[in-house]
């Protein structure tokens, strides 16, 4: 009787370790495959159009956020209460294409490695924008977590065989204004009455960013349609590596949704540091982009100084 009691328990408990299991598969799967994707269509592939890739992402995570929450209720559908709260959605939109945009252009001219060591110092500018936009101070020591962030970066800048001023320009600024958004979002919809979960605030912030992003692509890439076209005829699984790509930036929000609410912070700040480690080794076997040891200790460095930071803040909350 014990012993199918005690298997009859441990079996839901299974079930949630798989489902769980699942959803970090999903999660990983969708942010590289999506981040190397992006690097072989921009760089590998001629598909020299950052701004129209970036138009198709957020058309893809407008559509299949409207199903996802409308029709297969994965989400309650969070209606917008005013039009103040739209024009902080707008704002939100367009910081967010910037770093979408920003991210993008930087995989064409820099190996994924390296762009995902820059992109591992978001908490840095994090923690200068929160202090810059609402004063709230950290413990001093969570500030001295930070210094290696900062120093890995600029050691493995150093050591990085494939540097380019511009594409790591573009990198960090994008980096920048992913982390401007995060405390962007923290002080405009910070009322109980006008938060949105990260599901609805993508529904309504991908149409703001596609009609945003298709006169900047129109305009700052005129020749972006013919050349889809003709690729399009050149190489016959191009329209089907355009919609994969974008179907797995929807994925990729998503199941960060869904990692984000069946775990843990804690859980998802370790996860979100390995993710990163796991692209970086992905892209080199992939890719074959030369690294060093200068390069590889100073992404280290940052990992390390990420993980502090993180552990630093959750014991000083």
């Amino acid at each position: 009787m014990s012993s199918s009691a005690s298997s009859s328990s441990s079996s839901p408990s299974r079930r949630k370790a798989l489902f769980i299991s699942s959803l970090i598969i999903l999660w990983y799967s969708s942010n590289i495959g999506v981040i190397l994707l992006n690097k072989f269509l921009l760089s590998n592939y001629g598909f020299s159009f950052p701004i129209f890739l970036t138009m198709c992402h957020m058309s893809a995570c407008a559509i299949l956020s409207y199903v996802s929450i409308v029709f297969l209720k994965i989400a309650p559908l969070q209606a917008l209460k005013s039009r103040a709260q739209f024009l902080k959605i707008a704002t939100l939109s367009i910081v967010f294409c910037a770093s979408v945009v920003g991210g993008n252009i930087s995989l064409r001219y820099l190996p994924v490695s390296f762009n995902q060591a820059v992109g591992a110092t978001t908490p840095f500018f994090t923690a200068v924008f929160a202090y810059l936009m609402t004063l709230k101070r950290e413990a001093w020591v969570t500030y001295v977590a930070l210094v290696p962030v900062v120093a890995g970066v600029v050691i493995a800048s150093g050591g990085e065989p494939s540097f380019h001023l511009f594409g790591f320009i573009m990198c960090i600024s994008a980096t920048a204004a992913r982390a401007f958004k995060s405390v962007l979002q923290g002080v405009l919809l910070s009322s109980e009455g006008e938060k949105l979960n990260s599901m609805n605030l993508l529904l309504y912030m991908s149409p703001i960013a596609v009609l945003v992003l298709l006169p900047a692509a129109l305009i700052m890439e005129p020749n972006v349609l013919d050349a889809t076209i003709s690729l399009g005829k050149e190489h016959k699984f191009m329209w089907m590596l355009l919609l994969v790509n974008s179907a797995m930036a929807y994925s990729a929000n998503l199941s960060n949704f869904l990692v984000t609410k069946h775990t843990s912070p804690l859980t998802l700040q370790v996860l979100g540091n390995a993710k990163g480690a796991v692209a970086v080794v992905i892209s080199i076997l992939i890719f074959q982009n030369p690294v060093t040891v200068v390069g590889i200790s100073g992404y280290t460095i940052t990992v390390l100084g990420v993980v502090a930071y993180g552990e630093t803040k959750r014991r000083f909350k």
